[in-house]
């Protein structure tokens, strides 16, 4: 084995799930489990069978897995007990994988007080789970829990458990900072005396997040000898998370030197893998997740744009492509002509940068945000602010007029109920429209009357969503009167999303000009023809 070899071992599917406000079924854990099989993880733990009911119907049907090795987790057999005579333990060996994590005590502390048994006991727990184990499957690892806080309070206990797994034929020896509260020196400092009796190809090291230090604290480890690393995608875990594996990864590979199993056309795919993750999870991606957040490699600052133009490594510390990421120029009121002239390669545009429209542009964007627009986060709304200015967005529709009504009332249940309705008068290739449509709330009856006017013209819309809406105050003084911008992000089937921009001091008027931009957008992006089956006569006229 090269000594420049780091394996990876995933847990998200056991240590992710403890995360507050995460819960996989079984189809969830196949999922990520075929994701993360598909990045080259050499291990992925599928959490404790027997424990619950979604582990066990995931182990009755494990995922075909081509690369990675699959892993149950569990206990040592339980004090008084054999190997062959404990339930927890025969329930993780039943599961049939190629791998088995075994965790056990190897703090004097939790020993006494925890499992109130003699230390000597708790050795022979150690090394009789790890040899039945390895009777029963390929590998045995064994997770040495507490293992730092151990080590501090009592080194050659520590050691002692660790040598029986060793000994009993463990292939990996993982070191935990369960708590997290151990800091990196530390981490290399103690790694350092472990080599001593273990080999560094044999350990591995687990890390939690309690001081913001998971991430510094494995890669510490690597440095000083150990040979695989544990973690979770996107630092996934109870309390503070788990090492991030989604940062290590690419920390080993591009800053540090180390090989993986992942190769280097699976590392572009990591950006992916972070995203599918979040979208299975219903949350919003991490913007400032390094490597892979959309803000890792945006730029903001007229100064540093330019200097990224002439060299990126001025700002980005390695290619945004390599880990599947990409730049991203932000346009706001610190940006200067090189921000808008990136912009403006990034969507296809080929300007004359001495044209005088960029400079009015640059100009009408520092006044929009100054007016509360911000387009650092609505790169769609830019866009097409951008083609208007150089005449060359096509216009899809025009909106006339719109009214909108909200009613409360009791009903002839004597239920009080909120009812909104919106009128729009609609230009579209000469013909006017005109939609009345009720909604759950003024902008979705907005959002209606839209769609009934422009679905049957413009059958690209047919499966645009709205997936975000926020409201944002921007002049509190003003209280019931103030100014709002309104952002809304937008998908579709393809997985493309987009963001869009209004402010108003009204919000419906706020979010109208949002709602139109994402509409608008998405129209351009698909190539939609002006008028779209109007000028087939295929629709009719509505006034």
């Amino acid at each position: 084995m090269s000594d420049k070899r780091v394996y990876l071992f995933d847990s998200t599917l056991r240590d992710g799930a403890q995360t507050q406000g995460v819960d996989f079924n079984a189809a969830d854990k196949t999922a990520i489990a075929l994701d993360l099989d598909s990045l080259g993880i050499d291990y992925i733990e599928g959490g404790w069978p027997g424990a619950n009911p979604t582990d066990d119907t995931f182990f009755a049907n494990p995922p075909a897995l081509k690369h990675s090795k699959f892993t149950a987790f569990g206990m040592t057999r339980r004090p008084g007990r054999s190997t062959d005579n404990d339930p927890g333990l025969s329930a993780i060996l039943s599961a049939k994988t190629q791998c088995v994590c075994i965790v056990g005590k190897t703090w004097d502390f939790q020993v006494k007080v925890a499992l109130e048994i003699e230390l000597d006991e708790n050795v022979a727990m150690i090394a009789d789970s790890i040899a039945h184990a390895n009777e029963k499957a390929d590998e045995a690892l064994f997770d040495a829990e507490h293992f730092f806080d151990g080590y501090k309070d009592n080194p050659d206990y520590s050691i002692k458990c660790l040598k029986a797994a060793y000994e009993a034929g463990a292939r990996w020896i993982v070191l935990c900072d369960t708590n997290g509260g151990t800091l990196p020196d530390e981490i290399e400092q103690i790694v350092a005396k472990v080599i001593e009796h273990i080999p560094g190809d044999h350990l591995g090291i687990h890390c939690h997040d309690d001081t913001g230090n998971a991430v510094a604290n494995s890669l510490a480890a690597v440095r000083a000898g150990v040979r695989q690393v544990q973690g979770t995608l996107n630092g996934l875990g109870e309390r503070c998370g788990n090492a991030n594996l989604i940062s290590v990864i690419p920390s080993l590979m591009l800053k540090m030197g180390y090989e993986t199993g992942i190769s280097k056309e699976g590392l572009k795919r990591l950006a992916h893998i972070s995203h599918a993750l979040d979208e299975r999870l219903n949350r919003a991606p991490n913007r400032s997740a390094p490597y892979v957040g959309d803000s890792a490699f945006a730029h903001k600052g007229g100064l540093h744009v330019s200097a990224v133009e002439k060299d990126p490594k001025c700002y980005e510390h390695v290619e945004p492509e390599v880990v599947g990421n990409q730049r991203h120029i932000v346009v706001s009121d610190q940006a200067g002509k090189s921000n808008i002239l990136a912009m403006f390669r990034d969507i296809g545009l080929e300007v004359d940068a001495k044209d005088p429209k960029v400079t009015r542009l640059v100009e009408q964007v520092k006044e929009l945000e100054f007016a509360g627009y911000a387009y650092d986060g609505a790169e769609a709304s830019f866009e097409l602010l951008a083609r208007r200015a150089l005449h060359t967005l096509p216009e899809y529709f025009k909106l006339n007029s719109f009214r909108v009504i909200d009613e409360r009332r009791w009903n002839a249940r004597d239920e009080l109920v909120t009812l909104s309705e919106a009128t729009i008068k609609a230009l579209v290739n000469g013909q006017t429209f005109m939609i009345v449509s009720e909604g759950n709330g003024p902008v979705n009856a907005l959002d209606s009357a839209l769609r009934e006017v422009l679905l049957p013209i413009y059958p690209e819309l047919e499966d645009i969503r709205l997936v975000d809406y926020k409201v944002r105050i921007l002049t509190p003084s003003d209280a019931t009167g103030a100014v709002t911008r309104v952002m809304i992000e937008s998908a579709d089937k393809k997985g493309v999303r987009w963001s869009t921009v209004g402010v108003s001091s009204n919000i419906i008027d706020a979010s109208y000009a949002a709602l139109r931009d994402a509409i608008v957008y998405k129209l351009f992006r698909d190539g939609a023809k002006p008028g779209g089956k109007l000028n087939g006569n295929s629709s009719k006229k509505k006034s």
